[in-house]
C-alpha cells in the first residue's frame, strides 16, 4: 500500500466519522441507512455522463453487492428483534476485517504479509474495544443476538470482496461506485418497502436534506474505499476503513466533550498499532 492510497484510506474513515458525528435525523437505525443510501444513489446520477457504462462481467459483482447489501440490511432489522444492536453492532464491525482477510485469501488470492495480519489483528481487537467502551461483555448476549452480529459480518466482508473485485475489474472505480450506487438505492428502496410498507416514504421525504447530505460523504468515503482496494489489498484496505471508530472516539472527546476513560485509551493504543503495522505491511 502506497503512502498515497493509505493516506486517502484514512481520509475516507474520517469522513465516514464525521458524517456520523454531524447528522442526526429523527428515524430508526434502519430508516436512516436507507435514507442515506437513497442519497447516495441521488448523488451518482450526476455522475453517471461521465462515467463508463459497466461492461457485461462487471454487473455480477454490482448485483452480487447489491444483494449482500440487502442482506446486511436485513439481519440489521433481526439485530434490533433479537437484543440491543448497539451491543450487537460492534461484533460485527469487530469481526469483519478479519472475515475479509481469510475471504480474500480464497476469493482473489490474497495473502497478507505478516505484519499486515498483525495489524488485522490489532485493528479488529481495538475496534471490539472501542465500540464496547469497556462497560459490555461478550457473555452477555444471547445466541440469537450473536448470530445476527456474525451473519451481519459475513453480509459486511462478503460486499466488500464482491466490490473489490468488482472496481478492480471495471474500466474505473468510479464507473462501478456510481453504477452500484443507482442499484443499491433501488435495492434498499425495495427492502424498505417490504419490511416497512408505504407508510416509510413520506417519512423519509421529509429528512431527503439529511439523506443527500449523509449521501454524498458516505458516497465519496466508500468511493475511496474501493478505488484504494484497486491499488492494495482488500484486506489491508477494509481493515484501515474501521478506524472511523478512531475517528469519531477523537469527535466525542474532543468535540463533544465525552470522557476518555482507560478502555478507550487502550482501545484507541491497539488501532494505533494495527495502523502502524498495516503501513509496515
Amino acid at each position: 500500500m502506497t503512502l498515497f492510497v493509505f493516506f486517502a484510506v484514512l481520509a475516507a474513515a474520517a469522513m465516514h466519522a464525521i458524517w456520523n458525528a454531524l447528522v442526526k435525523v429523527h428515524l430508526d437505525r434502519f430508516l436512516s441507512i436507507t435514507l442515506m443510501t437513497l442519497g447516495m444513489g441521488v448523488a451518482a446520477l450526476f455522475v453517471l455522463p461521465f462515467v463508463e457504462f459497466p461492461k457485461a462481467d462487471v454487473w455480477p459483482y454490482i448485483i452480487a453487492s447489491v444483494i449482500f447489501h440487502m442482506g446486511y440490511r436485513t439481519f440489521l432489522i433481526g439485530a434490533y428483534k433479537a437484543g440491543d444492536f448497539a451491543q450487537t453492532y460492534p461484533l460485527a464491525r469487530g469481526t469483519a476485517p478479519l472475515l475479509t482477510a481469510l475471504g480474500g485469501v480464497v476469493v482473489v488470492q490474497e495473502m497478507p504479509a505478516p505484519f499486515a495480519i498483525l495489524g488485522i489483528l490489532l485493528l479488529s481487537a481495538g475496534t471490539l474495544v472501542m465500540s464496547f467502551r469497556g462497560g459490555v461483555h461478550l457473555e452477555r448476549f444471547n445466541l440469537r443476538a450473536v448470530g445476527f452480529a456474525l451473519g451481519t459480518s459475513i453480509f459486511i466482508s462478503s460486499y466488500t470482496l464482491s466490490d473489490g473485485s468488482g472496481a478492480r475489474l471495471a474500466a474505473t472505480a468510479q464507473s462501478y461506485a456510481a453504477w452500484l450506487f443507482i442499484c443499491d438505492a433501488f435495492g434498499a428502496l425495495v427492502l424498505c418497502l417490504i419490511f416497512r410498507g408505504p407508510k416509510a416514504l413520506p417519512v423519509l421525504a421529509r429528512d431527503w436534506q439529511a439523506g443527500l447530505f449523509t449521501g454524498v460523504l458516505s458516497g465519496a468515503a466508500y468511493w475511496i474505499v474501493m478505488w484504494a482496494m484497486t491499488k492494495a489489498p482488500i484486506a489491508s484496505v477494509a481493515s484501515l476503513r474501521e478506524t472511523s471508530i478512531l475517528f469519531a472516539m477523537m469527535i466525542s472527546v474532543f468535540a463533544l466533550g465525552e470522557k476518555m476513560t482507560g478502555w478507550r485509551g487502550a482501545a484507541a493504543l491497539s488501532i494505533v498499532a494495527g495502523v502502524v503495522a498495516l503501513r509496515l505491511g
